[in-house]
């Protein structure tokens, strides 16, 4: 399934300052992770991520260090900040809300016989 590209932007910073609350991680990880999370639907690229990295960091949700891995690699590894925990806090409280309309409209929708199958609906 293609998710829509709004959906995607939308829950995009919820998701890695979420991961980046579990831990410090790099670029790489992160997408990994997403993808772990989401069962493999969602494939986010490196052209995707880093300037989402790039802003978070911009705006002070997160901090970055440069290291060298095992392998001899240059890694960017990302922290969040305590202004990025805030951010999660609060976009946890929103997504909530839209979590809770939207599951009422579901169940709203699938007590009637005429969507008994979403998977199947139709665009008008």
């Amino acid at each position: 399934m293609n998710l829509s590209k709004d959906l995607m932007a939308a829950s995009s910073t919820p998701l890695v300052l979420g991961i980046l609350a579990e831990g410090e991680s790099y670029g790489y990880q992160i997408v990994k992770r997403v993808g772990e999370l989401s069962g493999g639907a969602l494939k986010w690229t490196d052209g995707m991520m880093y300037p989402l990295l790039h802003r978070l960091e911009h705006q002070g949700h997160l901090k970055a260090n440069w290291r060298t891995a095992q392998t001899g690699r240059r890694r960017k590894y990302y922290q969040i900040t305590e202004h990025g925990l805030k951010t999660l806090k609060v976009q946890y409280r929103q997504w909530e809300i839209i979590n809770d309309a939207l599951s009422g409209v579901w169940r709203d929708l699938s007590e009637r016989s005429q969507w008994s199958n979403p998977d199947g609906l139709q665009a008008g």
